[in-house]
């Protein structure tokens, strides 16, 4: 199937790929063998025939040889700074293998170096374009920072502080990136808690405005709801070995007060025209946020896009809240597979079976999102498809390719979504951005456990070739 926006006079391509499988995971599920890219966009996706008036004397063709083209992969949660500052290790060690684990007690976001990784603004600039280095080689053309701001200004690594966001400002000016950020502003402590008098000042302070907000755009907020299940902080209607139940980190003197200040700042955010995203892993605490984004919407319809970062305890019931107000739910599939036998240790067994429910919330129609929380996991989208797909449990027969393709979805389409923008990237069609990557085999044609293996031969961003691995092109 051909689509196109092409117009010849516009004249040849600069970028043609051809011979191949293209997958354009559009809503059309548009498949061919060639892309054309003129100016930082598609022109067209159809069959080699049908790219070849395109051609020019300056047109770069490079030969497929089979492989395969995607769209380029939106990691919506994925701490860059911190990847860039910490890599090759990372919190929890690579899954593939590469890398060291960091010790750490509590929180995975608290393993925290003796000494801060980023202490200048040479340093922060050093980590985010190492970051994008590794991001282009993993064919990753977008991300989410999921937390930024004035609220870390003293955190113990100095990843998440204002000073961080201001050389994100910096590289995006002198158009350094190498990949679209997007941001989330962070105006209390990471994995720690928040004031609602700060919040909402820090809010009102704001300045939201980049010079290339399709290559850094301040999208929102984050807040911390509560903690996480296997440290017994997630706000829960079960029971912990000790008989609590888990709390909010919103600060407040007591339940009652903390749980109206967290439905105040979604509001006050909501109102203020940000996207929210709540850090919320305990059944009660997502009930209370999609309760409150409930409310927020009826008393100023607006669409916001907001979500449900980690999400362990979700109640099905609550899904079918979030899908019927657009509410979106971001989850790291490799933090699953590795912490539910600590889920299983302290709520048992069956909550550990009924956690993450990947499957199940795109039943409901939530919009999902799938990414790496890096460099908590290692940023490798390949092995968050292989351990979503693992803890899914074996598709129907003769649904397999069905399966690959919403987790395709969960990397590129519905993070472009989250961001807002999915009118213009997230898919490869006529007129969108020509972020895409080449991949050594067609992802349809091998099980998620083998996508790990499949090498990220050329990443494309805005058009351009940010990676390249040697040896892999031909033209």
């Amino acid at each position: 199937m051909q689509r196109s926006n092409r117009d010849e006079t516009d004249g040849p391509a600069e970028l043609v790929l051809r011979g191949g499988a293209v997958l354009a995971l559009d809503a059309a599920g548009t498949r061919g063998t060639a892309v054309a890219v003129r100016r930082g966009r598609v022109v067209l996706v159809g069959s080699d025939a049908e790219v070849q008036p395109l051609i020019g004397a300056g047109t770069r063709v490079i030969e497929l040889d089979g492989r395969a083209v995607i769209p380029g992969i939106n990691d919506s949660h994925l701490h860059g700074s911190w990847l860039g500052a910490l890599w090759p290790d990372t919190v929890f060690g690579a899954m593939g293998g590469q890398g060291d684990a960091v010790a750490f007690e509590g929180d995975p976001h608290d393993a925290a170096p003796a000494a801060p990784l980023i202490t200048s603004a040479g340093e922060a600039r050093a980590a985010i374009l190492r970051a994008g280095r590794l991001a282009a080689s993993l064919g990753i053309t977008s991300y989410t920072e999921p937390g930024l701001g004035p609220g870390e200004d003293a955190g113990a690594t100095g990843c998440f502080g204002q000073l961080v966001l201001d050389e994100y400002r910096a590289l995006a000016a002198e158009r350094a990136l190498t990949a679209r950020v997007t941001v989330l502003m962070l105006f209390g402590v990471l994995d720690g808690p928040s004031e609602l008098g700060s919040f909402t000042a820090r809010l009102n302070a704001t300045v939201r405005e980049t010079g290339q907000p399709d290559w850094l755009r301040i999208a929102g907020v984050k807040i911390f709801a509560d903690g996480i299940p296997p440290m017994l902080q997630a706000w829960t209607h079960r029971s912990y070995p000790d008989g609590s139940s888990g709390d909010l980190l919103v600060a407040g003197a007591d339940i009652a007060e903390r749980e109206a200040s967290l439905r105040q700042m979604i509001s006050a955010a909501h109102l203020a025209g940000f996207q929210v995203g709540v850090h919320a892993t305990g059944d009660r605490s997502i009930e209370v946020v999609a309760d409150a984004v409930a409310h927020a919407q009826a008393a100023a319809p607006a669409e916001l896009r907001h979500y449900v970062i980690h999400g362990d305890l979700v109640a099905r019931e609550t899904l079918s809240a979030m899908a019927r107000l657009d509410m979106g739910l971001n989850v790291q599939a490799g933090i699953a597979v590795l912490t539910a036998p600590w889920l299983a240790g302290v709520l048992g067994e069956e909550a550990a079976a009924d956690a993450w429910p990947v499957a199940e919330a795109l039943a409901a129609g939530v919009s999902l999102s799938l990414s790496s929380d890096a460099p908590v996991l290692s940023p490798d989208w390949r092995e968050g498809i292989a351990a979503a797909d693992a803890w899914m449990g074996a598709p129907a027969p003769g649904a397999e390719e069905e399966r690959m393709l919403a987790l395709l979805h969960a990397y590129t389409v519905a993070p472009a979504r989250q961001d807002g923008a999915e009118a213009w990237k997230g898919s490869l069609e006529p007129g969108k951005v020509a972020d895409l990557v080449v991949l050594a085999a067609d992802p349809l044609t091998v099980a998620p456990a083998e996508l790990p293996d499949v090498a990220v031969d050329l990443t494309v961003v805005d058009g351009e070739v940010v990676f390249e691995r040697e040896a892999a092109l031909v033209g």
